[in-house]
């Protein structure tokens, strides 16, 4: 294929670690050792968004609501941290609005004093990393989703002596070790996530040869993050196979124009999959996104969750059920004889208040605004203005139509809205607390959090977190487990 013989053969025997578990340990013989941590918090944070309560189970959560607040979640988030213990670690979907309130604790109590928080969007990723045993050498470089940081370690014995490995000893230039943290775009966005873990791949190598290293194309590289997809994705194919042409399809569509391939020497290594499968009570790496299996009894059969889906029968009758007991307000039927009830304003605002706690906020006040009958004012005319004049935009706020009515088209239609959106959770939740719960149907298991390595490192520990229960739950903050391993260069032992 193209590719250099660099296999695994000379890998030794990979430790793993069970969460609660510690990557402090050093490796014995050597102090050129990395290990990083990769975890997708979970927006909302303590700021941005208010919805954290529609990710739990609202029954087995009922009445306590502490343990979805911040202040309950930052406490588990920073005791797993702690107790990891890695030198570098990689956050996904912190909030711009209260980053450094959020995560002052890895600063001030855990001692991560050097960090970079993506520049663009909500949902942004986040590195940190000990100053005292990672030195930046490069500003961090930030891609689409993708976040590069450039370290040389500290406090090595003879670094020369550890670098001399398989690839050739290299000297002072090849003591960079490159962390690339990722959150890919999620959704029916194959080509997207594509370009971006290529992109973020190849600003390695074009950093390891501006930085003059021996041999750009066999970085120590670590690749980590929330791809947004399993080992069908076309980004998980270009990490472990090292490319991808116009005839691999995602969603029913080529994820690239042409044919997109690494310039490393290899693919990259999945660090799971590394560990010996005789340690493990089950096979291959647990599933790090770990939440009620909801697609299968809320989707139509024969549509896709993420192509035009349609609601269930199920989750259509219970919807009916609901809108029944809401419906108040008697529409006359004088030309056909009858008469039938249709939510009202206040119905709605009764409906948006227990589903979301107040009225104003979630996209399903949104929809059903519209729904009811709301448009957007027409934009200020510009006739007259001088070019020079400053305009200031304020953002409109959606209100309810006082004589709106929502029909029981339309309250489905808001549900539909949800689904498109991928908002499964949402839905369960508000079917839920307005009385018609969906059975259990088990729990869905995949592994969207990864971690790779170039072919010139090799994992020495990696740790793996398991758990049965949807999440989050009281004991785990997020929807996602974390990833985390320690590495050296290849040859070390």
């Amino acid at each position: 294929d193209g590719w250099s013989s660099c296999g695994l053969a000379k890998m030794v025997s990979v430790r793993r670690l069970i969460s609660p578990a510690s990557l402090s340990a050093r490796p014995v013989g050597t102090d050129q050792y990395l290990s990083v941590l990769s975890y997708n918090v979970m927006l909302p944070n303590s700021s941005d968004g208010w919805w954290t309560y529609k990710m739990y189970d609202p029954v087995k959560m009922a009445g306590r609501r502490e343990v979805m607040e911040w202040e309950h979640r930052s406490g588990l988030l920073k005791d797993r941290i702690g107790m990891i213990d890695a030198d570098v670690v990689c956050l996904q979907e912190v909030s711009p609005l209260s980053f450094e309130e959020d995560f002052s604790f890895l600063r001030d109590e855990l001692g991560y004093d050097g960090y970079e928080m993506f520049r663009r969007g909500r949902f942004r990723p986040a590195t940190f990393w000990r100053s005292s045993r990672c030195e930046l050498v490069q500003p961090p470089r930030h891609g689409d989703r993708t976040l590069l940081t450039t370290f040389r370690l500290k406090g090595n014995k003879n670094a020369d002596d550890d670098l001399k490995i398989d690839s050739g000893g290299e000297g002072d230039s090849q003591k960079n070790w490159h962390v690339l943290n990722c959150h890919l775009q999620a959704g029916p966005e194959g080509a997207r996530r594509v370009r971006q873990i290529h992109d973020g791949v190849d600003g390695v190598f074009k950093l390891a040869k501006k930085l003059k290293e021996h041999d750009p194309a066999n970085p120590f590289l670590v690749v980590c993050g929330d791809f947004n997809g399993g080992s069908e994705c076309g980004a998980v194919r270009y990490a472990e196979d090292g490319s991808v042409d116009p005839t691999f399809l995602e969603d029913n569509n080529p994820v690239t124009s042409k044919i997109k391939k690494m310039r490393l020497a290899s693919p990259l290594t999945d660090v799971a999959e590394t560990v010996p499968e005789n340690t493990r009570g089950f096979k291959g790496p647990p599933p790090t996104l770990v939440v009620k299996e909801l697609i299968s009894i809320m989707v139509q059969q024969g549509t896709e969750a993420y192509d035009e889906p349609a609601l269930s029968d199920m989750v259509t009758e219970r919807l009916e059920k609901i809108y029944k007991r809401y419906a108040t307000l008697s529409q006359g039927g004088a030309n056909q004889g009858l008469e039938k009830e249709v939510m009202c304003r206040q119905d709605v605002e009764r409906w948006l208040t227990v589903i979301n706690g107040q009225v104003g906020r979630g996209s399903e006040f949104r929809t059903a605004a519209k729904e009811m009958g709301y448009e957007e004012p027409e934009p200020e005319d510009d006739i007259g203005r001088s070019p020079n004049d400053a305009v200031v935009k304020n953002k409109v706020r959606i209100t309810l139509p006082s004589d709106g009515i929502l029909t029981l088209q339309g309250f489905l239609n808001v549900y539909q809205s949800e689904l498109r959106q991928g908002k499964f959770w949402g839905i369960a939740h508000d079917l839920s607390v307005l009385g018609e719960p969906l059975p259990d149907a088990g729990v869905f298991g995949a592994r969207f959090d990864r971690m790779y390595c170039s072919r010139s490192l090799q994992p020495e520990a990696v740790l793996e977190t398991v758990c049965d229960e949807p999440c989050p739950n009281e004991n785990e903050p997020s929807d996602h487990l974390p990833v985390a391993a320690s590495f050296v260069p290849k040859g070390t032992f």
